[in-house]
């Protein structure tokens, strides 16, 4: 009877003290499980965690061994573990081919979830857009949403605000700008509310993070994002302005429309003349090239 406790929260904390169930496993024996918590799990453009950081924790064990268990717990299939927390440890000492440490224990998906979910409260560095990935997976994965507040210790708001981005922000523009550990929900929030406001699409927005250079940093790229965006609803909110290409030919914006004018007379009077008899032509081929490049994304 006394396993019925386990799904509590109370319980969790006799996870950290069980030195009973410690063991040294091989690392080829254990699985992943369950959302994963960490962007750079499923992208490389998180640098900061999934560069130096990782390598730093891997001299560490290198040097001075394992210092923190992870948490697993046995797998359906015979002799292996489905790995609970604890994911770069593991792949440091499998890297190195060393056994893991591990806390083995017989847990439900329940308190496995609560368990990881405190692990990461515990740490603290999880980036607002990480929290936001990783309850989005809690709940994809069929959890309530009760569930997913008290994993990570959100109010209803608080819930509501890393759903925002998750549910506007595209995956793929996500993944590009990577955890973006030192931004938070200010600036998500705002992409989130470009996107719904479509004054910006997933392939602007790709195409503006693949410019940016390897070496730029995930918060920096949400920041390129960010004020690209910035310039060009300046450029479009100019009141008004007038250029003239070729003498001839004057070019005017405003706020609402765009007008030309070539006069019939002067130097290029032949060529206003040509532009009467093309210009609708030439507008329409421009129109297709332009719609050929400008589709409307899906998400």
């Amino acid at each position: 009877m006394g396993k019925v406790a386990k799904t509590s929260a109370p319980a969790l904390g006799a996870l950290q003290g069980s030195l009973a169930a410690i063991r040294e496993i091989d690392p080829n024996l254990i699985d992943d499980w369950g959302p994963a918590d960490r962007l750079d799990e499923f992208t490389a453009v998180n640098s900061e965690d999934d560069g130096e950081g990782f390598d730093a924790l891997k001299s560490s064990i290198q040097d001075g061994g394992q210092q923190v268990p992870i948490l697993v717990r046995k797998a359906k299939s015979e002799g292996r573990f489905e790995a609970i927390y604890g994911r770069r440890r593991l792949r440091a000492c499998r890297e190195l081919g060393i056994k893991v440490r591990a806390n083995v224990q017989d847990i439900d998906d329940q308190t496995a979830l609560l368990a990881k979910g405190l692990e990461n409260a515990a740490r603290r560095n999880l980036s607002f857009y990480e929290k936001a990935r990783f309850a989005e997976a809690v709940l994809e994965a069929g959890h309530a949403t009760p569930t997913v507040r008290q994993v990570l210790s959100l109010s209803a708001s608080g819930l509501s605000h890393l759903m925002k981005v998750t549910q506007s922000v595209p995956v793929k523009v996500g993944d590009l700008i990577g955890a973006a550990p030192k931004s938070g929900r200010p600036k998500w929030t705002a992409l989130a509310e470009l996107f719904i406001a479509k004054k910006l699409t997933e392939r602007a927005a790709v195409s503006v993070l693949q410019k940016c250079g390897k070496e730029v940093s995930s918060d920096d790229r949400l920041d390129v994002l960010l004020k690209e965006v910035s310039k060009r609803g300046a450029r479009q909110g100019r009141s008004s302005s007038e250029m003239t290409p070729v003498e001839g030919v004057t070019i005017k914006t405003g706020r609402g429309s765009i007008s030309m004018s070539a006069k019939k007379s002067g130097t290029n009077a032949k060529f206003a003349e040509w532009l009467d008899e093309n210009l609708a032509e030439i507008i329409k081929r421009s129109y297709a090239e332009f719609t050929a490049v400008n589709r409307t994304d899906e998400n």
